[in-house]
């Protein structure tokens, strides 16, 4: 534990066999209480991989849910199990574990409720391999959602992300999308509830086995960011009512 508190990191996996022994062994266990891996139906060995290496709680998905669905059982199994912080962490080694101790002291402190880590923040995005066109992409997406939702985040697009469970308890993240779009609702929510994030630089590596979205999935989910951002400032000046941030019912 760190500060008393009960840290629980959440794998979402899909075909992440070659990559999730070196992801899990740099996972900080002195502080770390659970991890949490999902298979949402791979067709590769993550699963037994998983097991392997000595991942207590494996859940494997019948059918591929998307990008979100695993996410939405990755937090749902890490309030069950009573964690007071979550990290989620993507399992292809993109992002590295070595910041987990440090993310989480911001939570456990109570100085933020939550924390992303940022590749923008520094050199990290391009020094790390990011294609150019995906860069571009990040900033006009990022300014667009800063603008529209009055707020100064650098991106809105990192896979490294760690939540309070009050935070988790407090936005349904269960109605949001089961795609990719899901991770820029979920911040949608979160600044709606008035939750604040802070962000620290992290380091990125691009390479074949790490896990992206080709360019027809990248334009789908640069549509639908814009469309979430839209949504919350059309809720913000009360010309709509969104059932994203109106809701109050949360399954967990």
């Amino acid at each position: 534990m760190i500060k008393g508190k009960r840290l629980v990191v959440i794998l979402p996996a899909y075909n992440a066999a070659k990559t999730l022994k070196r992801t899990y062994d740099e996972i900080p266990f002195d502080i770390v209480d659970d991890v949490v891996l999902v298979d949402d139906k791979s067709i590769d060995n993550t699963s037994e991989v998983a097991r392997e290496i000595g991942i207590k709680h494996v859940i494997r998905h019948e059918q591929n849910r998307g990008y979100g669905g695993n996410q939405k059982t990755c937090y749902n199994k890490a309030l069950e199990l009573d964690a007071d912080i979550v990290v989620m962490l993507h399992p292809d080694y993109q992002y590295t574990p070595k910041l987990i101790e440090s993310m989480a002291s911001v939570i456990a402190n109570g100085v933020y409720p939550c924390v992303i880590g940022s590749r923008i923040l520094g050199k990290g995005a391009l020094k790390g391999g990011m294609p150019i066109y995906k860069y571009i992409a990040n900033r006009f997406l990022t300014l667009s959602q800063n603008i529209l939702m009055n707020q100064k985040l650098s991106e809105y697009h990192t896979g490294y992300r760690m939540f309070s469970a009050d935070v988790l308890r407090a936005i349904n993240y269960n109605i949001n999308s089961d795609d990719f779009v899901f991770d820029n609702q979920m911040l949608a929510q979160i600044f709606y509830e008035g939750f604040e994030i802070a962000e620290v630089t992290c380091p990125t590596k691009y390479f074949d086995e790490a896990s992206s979205i080709n360019i027809q999935r990248s334009m789908k989910y640069g549509f639908g960011v814009l469309g979430t951002s839209w949504l919350y400032f059309f809720n913000k000046i009360g010309l709509a009512k969104s059932k994203m941030f109106h809701s109050k019912e949360n399954p967990v």
